[in-house]
């Protein structure tokens, strides 16, 4: 009998090269490595194609010799930016959900420390020579966690928040989660979530339902001095609604790591708006999911490639709404 194939889309340097056999008991093929004509035998075999991004990964034609491929897994988590539509309709998608949850929730805290502490601000203020050791920072021991998306990230997040004595109250589809919370609810109940939160991390994925999801109106519902601390997609909050919000509530915090136009996604990093120049504004270059082990994300998609191959339902799969942009 045949060993199944595993094709991997993308090149992987010679140490991640190295973890791909441990992880998988298949026969492994690398496009990059590969000329035409077995470019296309590979993937007319695959049982499995592991890919970064299928409109890069594959050329003009190729998508549709993956008739027989029983997953397509990327190694992101989020795929909002990539043409799923393009590949057929009938393969299995899947996208790397969780991958990164422990090094985002520890970006998440550590944005949020740093607008509750006034680290950035005292910063700036020392640089200038001001030394205003009697202004009052806060403490987030006791306030609300708040968390729009209760998937990996969300959990991760919800027990680093637990840790120092936060309470968490989170929103995911069905309203209800097997991480111990103190309030759970569906995305119709979002206004309970915007009020209700010191501190609001959002990790949702951008859907139909979450794009543009936090205008004007949601962000009034917010305490006044409440931290927003974005790691998902720019697009779920307004941009101008939130420069807005900004300028008119200094004691709001906007902590960005997920910005509306970046270069992965657009080819291009650029705002509309002049966030960095406002003082309650904390930016990082969405890199929240950088700090873990280099191959925890390889090694995470490819636990997802070993169940399709050993013909074992996958995890995390894209339903068809979403595929259909």
């Amino acid at each position: 009998m045949n060993q199944p194939l595993l094709v991997i889309g993308f090149a992987l340097n010679p140490n991640l090269r190295a973890v791909v056999p441990n992880e998988v008991e298949a026969e492994i093929a690398y496009l990059p490595d590969l000329d035409a004509p077995a470019r296309a035998e590979a993937l007319r075999r695959a049982t499995v194609l592991l890919a970064r991004n299928t409109d890069n990964d594959l050329r003009d034609g190729e998508a549709g010799l993956l008739g027989d491929v029983r997953l397509v897994q990327f190694m992101t988590a989020g795929v909002d930016y990539i043409r799923l539509s393009a590949l057929p309709a009938d393969v299995p998608v899947a996208s790397n959900g969780g991958a990164y949850a422990a090094p985002m929730a520890e970006h998440a805290m550590a944005m949020a420390f740093a607008a509750s502490k006034r680290l950035l601000v005292e910063h700036a203020n020392l640089a200038r020579g001001a030394f205003n050791q009697s202004v009052s920072n806060r403490m987030l021991a006791g306030g609300v966690c708040g968390i729009f998306g209760f998937g990996g990230i969300g959990r991760a997040t919800a027990r680093l928040a637990n840790a120092i004595g936060m309470r968490v109250h989170a929103i995911n589809r069905r309203g209800v989660g097997d991480e111990a919370v103190d309030w759970i609810g569906p995305p119709d109940r979002l206004d309970e979530l915007l009020a209700a939160s010191d501190v609001l991390v959002i990790c949702a994925p951008l859907t139909h339902a979450t794009r543009n999801l936090i205008g004007a109106a949601e962000l009034a519902r917010m305490k006044d001095d409440a931290i927003l601390v974005n790691l998902a997609r720019g697009e779920i909050i307004e941009e101008a609604a939130l420069y807005e919000h900004l300028r008119a509530h200094p004691r709001f915090t906007a902590c960005i790591d997920a910005w509306w136009v970046e270069p992965v996604r657009h080819g291009q990093f650029r705002m509309d708006h002049p966030f960095l120049e406002l003082p309650n504004v904390i930016g990082s270059p969405h890199n929240s999911a950088q700090g873990g082990p280099r191959d925890a994300g390889l090694r995470a998609a490819l636990a997802n490639c070993r169940r399709a191959l050993r013909g074992e339902a996958p995890l995390h799969l894209i339903g068809t709404a979403e595929r259909m942009r």
